[in-house]
């Protein structure tokens, strides 16, 4: 018990200390697990044999692929086969392909090299989705062929390991060190397996209970989860919902184990199946935290993994082998991304994302192992080299972000429309906020010039009937095409808050007696908007917030007159708030140190309590008069 309390002290240690400084370098948190575990390691030695947690760590992943399956409604799956037959499909075959042609060129046998294919035809699932979910990029052409990729490597484990036993040499046949075939070995050699419910049957049998037990996850799913969380609900403990959850995923993964298939692809398959409940978002909220602590687990024990040693006796093969595998994936992946449409930033997304080995290998090569396809020196190898190819991933998609930013930058420019129409009121963006004053000021009669930088944005417009140009409203050419010379009203709303300020203050040297209405961010940037001159300025939360909090009080005893009064007097009390706090807020100086602001913050604020006890008392005396 003190030895497993220390151990577990050291892992969450090293996540508390590194994930958040590689967090702050802009590393990303995957790098930073993998980096404490090269510190707790290799390098401080303070854990050695990981291999047990790692096993425990695994289920993370088996975690991640349940909540991914709860996000994806079966029609969605559906929709997606195209990517998954054929860019997934493809990349896995001509991988395999490729490195197995490379492996029986430096001397493997044929059976050895396919093996060597299909376990580093694999990218890590746990790395590639963690890291897309934390960039914002799953939903991007790119990150949707990514994850298509991901899917079908996962379903490939399956037949990859029902055919490994057949890629395992004969008897009286033994593998050397270096993976080729010598004759005359001990034909003897004890294999351990585990407790299999398919263990001793023939083929048939063992296709049938699988497919049985298939069937069994995918209709306990439609028929038995709504009542079993029925009642786990009636009983109003919170625990017994986790467990619940927690005893899904694991049953479903030992049930999987038993009949020799992945534990991720059962948990994803029940995670599909239950996408459509009402429990779902339930599900999701009690599993996501044991997700994210085994994931992290997981990636710490890949680095302290690391076999350090032989790494340093042969820097140049390991390192070599490790960049070479690189190299022929992103090849690989570079040319399906091109054939199947991904252009630029979506195509170097794919290539960079992908060209890693995954974890799963680890799982082949371990089975490998078992049923003598591939010798234990380079079993070694290919571990410290599928190690060394996660580590290196966050670094590649450090590159993809260099390489986006360089395209955005380089990108070509689409020329502004030409402004043929003028009108009193100007609206600088056309997003949420601007349409609702756009459709506001039209329907009332008054004309209205729309600019808008999106031109998808534009385009939408026009199809429901509404006119507006493409083009930056920044830039002062456009906004003199636009009339700004007779406008008697600009509205600022565009999305960029910096942009926003750069349009007003620009308008404001130009015509000082123009009134300008602004859309703020927060109360910061209506501070800037007020140096830089604007009129009016809504905060684009207050009102539907004050509108809230009208329903708060009129739901815990207020009257909806009373409730009415308080959000009018919070509303002027408010503004008046904003118009002294902005003669005392200075850009150069963070909130929290600049000490006359904060201390008139506290003054108004306990000026507020006054205010509304005063109006509501005086209402108080109207109802008793």
């Amino acid at each position: 018990m003190e030895s497993f309390l220390t151990q577990a002290a050291i892992f969450l240690g090293a996540a508390v200390i590194g994930v958040p400084i590689a967090a702050r370098l802009g590393l990303g948190s995957v790098l930073g697990y993998l980096m404490a575990g090269l510190a707790i390691g290799p390098g401080l030695g303070l854990v050695v044999g990981t291999e047990d947690i790692q096993h425990f760590a695994e289920f993370g992943v088996v975690m991640m692929l349940f909540l991914i399956g709860l996000e994806l409604e079966p029609r969605a799956l559906w929709d997606m086969r195209h990517r998954l037959v054929g860019l997934g499909g493809l990349q896995i075959l001509m991988t395999m392909a490729a490195v197995m042609v490379g492996a029986m060129a430096l001397g493997l046998a044929w059976q050895t090299a396919l093996a060597v294919g299909m376990t580093l035809a694999l990218s890590s699932t746990a790395i590639v989705l963690q890291t897309l979910s934390e960039k914002g990029l799953m939903q991007t052409n790119g990150g949707r062929s990514t994850f298509s990729v991901l899917l079908t490597q996962d379903i490939a484990v399956i037949p990859m390991l029902i055919a490994l036993p057949l890629l395992a040499v004969a008897p009286g046949v033994s593998l050397n060190p270096d993976g080729s075939i010598s004759r005359g070995g001990d034909a003897h050699d004890e294999v351990h397996h585990a407790v299999s419910l398919v263990e001793g049957l023939p083929g048939w049998g063992v296709a049938l209970v699988t497919l049985a037990v298939i069937a069994g996850i995918i209709l306990a799913g439609i028929y038995g989860a709504r009542p079993l969380f029925r009642y786990i609900h009636a009983a109003h403990l919170p625990e017994m919902f986790t467990a619940t959850a927690l005893l899904i995923v694991i049953g479903i993964g030992v049930l999987m184990i038993s009949v020799g298939l992945s534990p991720a692809l059962g948990t994803f398959l029940a995670g599909v199946v239950l996408a459509n409940s009402e429990f779902r978002h339930e599900l999701e909220s009690h599993i996501a935290p044991f997700k994210g602590l085994l994931l992290g687990l997981f990636f710490i024990t890949v680095g302290a993994g690391i076999d350090v040693e032989r790494l340093l006796q042969e820097p140049v093969i390991i390192l070599g082998l490790a960049l070479s595998l690189i190299a022929v994936k992103g090849a690989v992946l570079y040319v399906l991304g091109r054939v199947f449409g991904l252009r630029k930033r979506g195509l170097w997304l794919f290539t960079l994302g992908l060209a890693q080995a995954g974890e799963f290998g680890f799982v082949l090569i371990s089975f490998g192992l078992q049923q003598r396809v591939m010798p234990d020196a380079l079993a070694d190898r290919l571990l410290l080299v599928i190690a060394l190819s996660m580590l290196i991933t966050p670094l590649l998609f450090l590159l993809f972000d260099y390489l986006a930013k360089k395209f955005q930058e380089t990108a070509p420019k689409v020329e502004a429309d030409v402004i043929d129409t003028a009108g009193p009121v100007i609206i600088a963006g056309i997003g949420r906020f601007g349409q609702v004053v756009n459709r506001l000021v039209q329907s009332s009669g008054y004309r209205t010039v729309v600019l808008d930088h999106d031109m998808k944005t534009i385009q939408l417009m026009r199809r429901f009937g509404f006119k507006g140009f493409f083009g930056d409203p920044t830039r002062p050419e456009l906004l003199h095409a636009a009339g700004i010379e007779t406008a008697r009203v600009l509205v600022a709303a565009l999305d960029d808050p910096k942009a926003t300020t750069k349009l007003v203050a620009y308008a404001r040297r130009q015509r000082p007696d123009l009134h300008i209405v602004a859309r703020a961010r927060d109360r910061t940037h209506v501070y800037a908007l007020y140096q830089a001159g604007a009129d009016d300025i809504v905060r684009e939360m207050f009102d539907s917030s004050l509108r809230a909090g009208r329903y708060v009080l009129e739901n815990v005893g207020m009257s909806e007159y009373e409730a009415a009064i308080a959000e009018e007097t919070f509303y002027h009390h408010d503004r008046k708030t904003v118009r002294e706090l902005a003669k005392l807020w200075d850009p150069s100086v963070p909130a929290m140190e600049n000490h006359a602001y904060i201390a008139r913050a506290q003054e108004l604020e306990k000026d507020l309590e006054t205010a509304l006890f005063t109006a509501l008392e005086a209402r108080a005396k109207q109802d008793v008069a």
